[in-house]
């Protein structure tokens, strides 16, 4: 079996390690793009009988350190399709896809997979770090859809993990994917019922900011799960100017539709009336304008994107927050941004998953420039979890933090899932944990096969 590879120097290398965020320059021994999971079964075995460690790009959103030496880096962009079953309400997934993709094939039957925020993010990649989207409170995080894994392991076998099928590795991929334990090839997760909600996002200029924090933060106390909120302190690169942008999303699910908008209009009541908005987007719009919500940014740029947790956000906490990232503060950061958890985000699924953040109230986020430090994260640590979320963490030395976006138990129960499907830690990149020692190796005969030639287009 043949895949394409590119060295350095070669025409079509430097085009296949360009991520989303450009913050890290990887510079691999070669880069494989594959086209099918055959070829990725390839490129894995190849890399094995090398000795070579083994990092995986779809999208390149939360890269860690820049993946370098004697590695092989496996490019799976090409892998894409959405096959939608509208009467199982799933969608099986595969590895390079976006989720732009998802939405436009679930959105004619009426279905919303539970995207992030933005629709250029891999599904495979977000989904395996928990999924924190604009409905979380209402359905909680992707990770806890996802009923079957297909995974391409150390040893070149092609697993399908599902919870029957290696439970043990099932819960540790829902929430803790990241960790290193193969190569996904495909994801099969259900969709919700939900054809339209109540959302967009309101714009209020810096001077307002104290309003406007202060009004979100008591609509945040008693928010029902249908209502799911984000606030971000905004200072566009090049502008300098502080704005602030609360996104909301009110869902019901399909059929139980009436009485939506009333109920979107009285809870969004509060924050129109905090200050005058200067833009406002918050209506009753299909799911598949969902992007529409957060409007990130749709260029890649390099920047640092920093997280913690918080128990919860009070007034003293706001005051820290403005005195840090408010109107007049000395603030490097492109974005300071909090979301409101709890509801179904908080709750355990009935299958556990190995997602870490439940316990917290709030996420706080930072994007900064590759030159800038951010003092954001240490004015709020008094109201820390001591947790992180580990989609929120992007760049050089990031790895250095996973541990804790996992409480104790859980990290050691990972470090054993590793220790038994790659216990030489080939996919050791990115936010991977280390193996723990175990007496037995990966389950199964590995698979083998003729060593693949190297093509390059």
């Amino acid at each position: 079996m043949e895949f394409m590879q590119f060295r350095p120097g070669e025409s079509g290398y430097e085009t296949e390690l360009a991520g989303f965020d450009r913050i890290v320059s990887h510079r691999p021994a070669a880069v494989a793009a594959v086209r099918s999971v055959a070829e990725v079964r390839a490129a894995v075995r190849y890399a094995a009988q090398r000795g070579m460690p083994v990092a995986v790009q779809s999208t390149g959103h939360s890269p860690a350190a820049a993946v370098g030496g004697d590695s092989l880096l496996l490019s799976v962009r090409r892998l894409r399709g959405v096959h939608v079953d509208p009467a199982a309400r799933t969608a099986r997934v595969a590895a390079g896809t976006r989720w732009q993709e998802v939405v436009d094939a679930a959105a004619p039957h009426g279905l919303a997979p539970l995207c992030g925020s933005s629709p250029l993010v891999g599904v495979v990649g977000y989904t395996l770090g928990g999924g924190l989207g604009p409905l979380a409170r209402t359905y909680g995080y992707a990770a806890d859809q996802v009923t079957a894994v297909s995974l391409v392991t150390a040893d070149g076998r092609l697993r399908e993990v599902t919870a029957e099928r290696e439970p043990e590795l099932f819960w540790a991929l829902r929430g803790g994917g990241k960790s290193g334990f193969g190569v996904v090839t495909a994801l099969t997760f259900r969709l919700p019922p939900v054809a339209r909600l109540y959302g967009g996002g309101l714009r209020f200029a810096g001077a307002d900011a104290a309003a406007v924090l202060g009004a979100w933060r008591r609509v945040t106390r008693g928010a029902p799960e249908a209502l799911t909120t984000s606030v971000a302190l905004l200072r566009v690169p090049g502008d300098g100017g502080l704005a602030v942008h609360v996104r909301v999303a009110v869902a019901a699910e399909q059929g139980r539709e009436q009485g939506l908008e009333s109920l979107g209009e009285e809870l969004v009541r509060p924050l129109r009336e905090a200050a005058p908005a200067f833009a406002d987007t918050v209506r009753i719009r299909p799911y598949r304008t969902v992007a529409e919500i957060h409007e990130d940014p749709v260029e890649p740029m390099p920047y640092h994107e920093r997280g913690i947790l918080l128990r919860e956000f009070d007034a003293a906490a706001e005051a820290a927050l403005l005195a840090s990232a408010g109107p007049g503060a000395e603030c490097a950061d492109w974005a300071v941004e909090l979301r409101h958890l709890g509801g179904a985000a908080g709750r355990a699924p009935a299958i556990p998953s190995a997602v870490g953040s439940r316990a917290a109230a709030f996420t706080l986020t930072t994007l900064t420039s590759p030159d800038a430090a951010s003092g954001v994260r240490t004015a709020l640590a008094p109201w820390s979890t001591g947790g992180r979320y580990v989609n929120f963490l992007a760049g050089p030395g990031t790895e250095r933090l996973t541990a804790e976006a996992y409480d104790a138990e859980t990290y050691a129960r990972l470090r054993v899932v590793k220790g038994k499907y790659d216990p030489e830690n080939v996919f050791r990149h990115g936010h991977a944990v280390p193996p723990a020692e175990t007496e037995t190796g990966p389950t199964g005969p590995a698979d083998t096969g003729a060593r693949p030639h190297r093509r390059v287009s």
